[in-house]
């Protein structure tokens, strides 16, 4: 008996933490006017402020990335890694980013408080230490991207001065050990002056930093046309013929391609600045879509130059463009590319510090990490304790690593991120909408048209506003008004289009659901387990690819391609099971085309290129997850505001009983009353299982059996997660 006791603790204590990790932010919580952090307006408390343009985040995305990437990354992986197949590594890597930006876009609208990023995305649909996890990543990659901009800046004044500055350096403070390979490198004083010389100019507020940014940004544009312009004198086609196009093969293409990905990541900052937007519901996805076109074209023009001017192999790694006109003895090009260099450093520099300290921000306001982190500065409307700290942090990592070590740091966290955001899209498309009585839409599907029946709807101004500029996730139309409507780009339009006539019978055979079906908290567990099947198995398929395929011979190669086309067939079979699963009606300003195909292949491109990654990076990567993990569980699992509103729900509570205790001794008509029931929203994909069944007899037909099911079901998820939703 006293065995039994002790695996009965022993599993109530697993089911407690399993509710604990997997435990969802509501949707509400995170629309505009639901807390004390949203629009500014006069006369009202501390909060961040709604000052951000469209153009401000088209500024902010294209600049936080586009100095790193063409000053440093594109010499780097054209020496080293690819050549001049630089270029494709590019456009691959802009491919991938263009899947996980249309699904960035999405949540953008869908979730308008987006201080957090991919952060937020994750805490309100996927659980709680996947949010965590995310979020401490992102503060990895915005550390190794501050800290990288400085080193690269302090590089820059150090090539100008013909390296003065680092012999002082190396003669009166001497050499450190590198992090990664061995190499020496020198405290690095001028780059930690950089870096909080950025912080001071972030935290001095958003509408400064941004104008500063913008001004660059426009510096640096006039040195990009010069480029292009001066370039065209010195080209030579002899650069790319002989094989010197692919000197590395397609492996080294693919390779930096997972060091160019890092060059993209100005839509994930944009993403972080819905608080501060004044539209986020427009200007995020527009902003995004801009960007990512931006900085496609900079680095491909720039690439292109660089290449057919220079020799791939004599291409100077840590100044690349401004060396490739002292080559050809153009100096007064080097001096003005050197004032770009600069600028769009400085910009890059800004975009890496700038989302930093808001992550923080946002994490520290759930209690997963310091609250004290969460000071808003009455002056500038800015978390300034997460600006000085953040920045110090970056400051620190620029003094003592190098250039070298710190871009091998730069892409994994970043892959991991924008994969678990596309995962995110999947979870939300399929299911139930919360205010949305699954059962109450009648099939009108009579030989008509499958994707246009008609669907009651409960708002028609979903996510667009009162005119207090007020929004909720809860009140939205929905999908089904027919192919006409501007913002339906779900997987049906686009499918009809395209097949014609066939779409209906691929509809029948693949069994896809009409258009007025709506999901169940059945089907969107069902489209749950798939996903994440979906997500392991990607992994296990690229690593059998790489390791097994690319890199084994014989016997080994072939067993690996059989697995792997094994695995290739579980992925096609998964997706099948998702797209005959209902999708949610809920209609938003702008949706990801073709889900569940662009978010499925987007985790694809991901997964590969962060197996493509060095193990030296891995490794990295595994010690600051490690880092992460004590501090979720030693502080963050039990301070979150999550956890806390759970205790004091206790504290008010006279009594707390099990779900599965005395389970026939009530129904869930005596929980709460027939109002609540109607009203309350169904509570998420994590909610675990029911740990029992509710058995009632089946007086009314097959409708009244589900309704009691689903009842049933509601009342686990709120017994066994007692307190873990929020007040709304």
């Amino acid at each position: 008996m006293a065995a039994w006791l002790g695996r009965l603790s022993l599993g109530d204590a697993w089911f407690n933490m399993y509710s604990r990790l997997l435990r969802t932010k509501p949707m509400g919580s995170m629309a505009h006017g639901s807390d004390d952090l949203t629009e500014l307006g006069e006369g009202s408390g501390i909060g961040l402020a709604k000052v951000l343009t469209t153009v401000d985040l088209v500024s902010l995305g294209v600049g936080s990335c586009v100095g790193t990437g063409m000053y440093v990354v594109a010499g780097l992986v054209a020496k080293a890694m690819a050549g001049p197949g630089v270029i494709l590594s590019f456009i691959i890597a802009a491919m991938a980013s263009i899947l996980s930006g249309v699904c960035y876009a999405e949540f953008g609208v869908r979730v308008p408080k987006t201080t957090g990023s991919a952060y937020t995305y994750s805490y309100v649909t996927v659980g709680e230490f996947v949010a965590f996890f995310i979020g401490w990543n992102l503060i990895l990659e915005y550390l190794i991207g501050t800290a990288a901009g400085a080193s690269a800046l302090s590089s820059m004044f150090d090539s100008l001065a013909n390296h003065t500055i680092s012999n002082y350096m190396i003669t009166h403070l001497g050499t450190l050990r590198g992090l990664g390979k061995g190499e020496d490198t020198y405290p690095d004083l001028l780059a930690l002056f950089i870096a909080l010389l950025v912080t001071v100019i972030i935290a001095l507020g958003v509408r400064n930093s941004v104008c500063f940014n913008n001004v660059l940004n426009v510096v640096n544009l006039v040195v990009w046309v010069f480029m292009i312009i001066a370039g065209l004198f010195f080209l030579s086609a002899k650069n790319w013929e002989s094989g010197n196009f692919l000197p590395y093969g397609w492996s080294g293409v693919m390779q930096g391609a997972a060091t160019c990905f890092y060059a993209f990541i100005g839509f994930d900052i944009i993403a972080t600045t819905g608080e501060e937007a004044k539209d986020p519901n427009t200007s995020i996805p527009y902003a995004i879509t801009a960007s990512l076109v931006s900085c496609l074209t900079a680095y491909v023009s720039v690439s292109v130059i660089l290449t057919l001017m220079v020799p791939y192999e004599l291409i100077d790694s840590s100044a690349p463009l401004m060396e490739m006109f002292a080559v050809h003895g153009f100096l007064w090009g080097k001096y003005i590319v050197a004032v770009g260099s600069i600028a769009g450093l400085t910009v890059s520099l800004l975009g890496s510090l700038f989302p930093m300290p808001r992550v923080i921000y946002a994490m520290s306001q759930d209690g997963l990490l310091f609250r004290c982190l969460s000071h808003v500065s009455v002056l500038t409307h800015t978390p300034v304790v997460a600006c000085v700290v953040s920045g110090s942090l970056a400051a620190v990592l620029a003094l003592l690593v190098s250039l070298r070590d710190l871009i091998e740091m730069m892409s994994i966290g970043t892959l991991l991120a924008y994969t678990l955001v596309s995962v995110c899209v999947l979870l939300l498309r399929y299911q139930p909408d919360e205010n949305t009585d699954t059962h109450q839409f009648t099939s009108e599907d009579d030989g008509g048209d499958l994707n246009n029946a008609e669907v009651p709807t409960k708002d028609d101004h979903m996510l667009i506003g009162d005119g207090d500029g007020s929004a909720s996730y809860h009140t939205g139309g929905t999908e089904g008004e027919g192919d006409d409507s501007d913002f339906h780009t779900g997987r049906a339009s686009l499918l009809k289009r395209i097949l014609g006539g066939h779409y209906y019978i691929l509809r029948l055979r693949l069994g896809i659901p009409s258009a007025s079906a709506r999901p169940t908290p059945a089907t969107g567990r069902t489209v749950t387990r798939c996903t994440l099947l979906f997500f392991i198995t990607s992994f296990l398929l690229w690593s059998t690819v790489i390791f097994g395929v690319e890199q084994g011979a014989g016997a080994a190669a072939v067993f690996s391609g059989l697995m792997a086309t094994l695995m290739a067939g579980s992925l096609v079979k998964l997706l099948i099971v998702i797209i005959q699963q209902p999708e949610s009606g809920m209609k938003l300003p702008y949706m990801a085309p073709c889900v569940p195909f662009v978010p499925a292949a987007a985790i694809l491109a991901n997964s590969y290129l962060m197996l493509k990654l060095s193990p030296l990076t891995w490794a990295r990567f595994t010690i600051w997850c490690f880092i992460g993990l004590l501090i979720y569980g030693c502080y963050g699992v039990w301070h979150s505001t999550l956890e806390l509103n759970a205790r004091e729900q206790q504290a008010h509570a006279s009594s707390y009983q099990r779900y599965d205790d005395n389970l026939d001794a009530f129904s869930p008509e005596e929980i709460l009353p027939p109002q609540d029931q109607e009203e309350r929203p169904y509570q998420g994909w994590s909610a675990p299982e029911e740990r029992g069944n509710i058995q009632q007899e089946d007086q009314d037909g097959e409708q009244e059996q589900y309704e009691g099911d689903g009842d049933g079901y509601q009342s686990s998820r709120g017994k066994t997660n007692h307190g873990f939703k929020e007040e709304d």
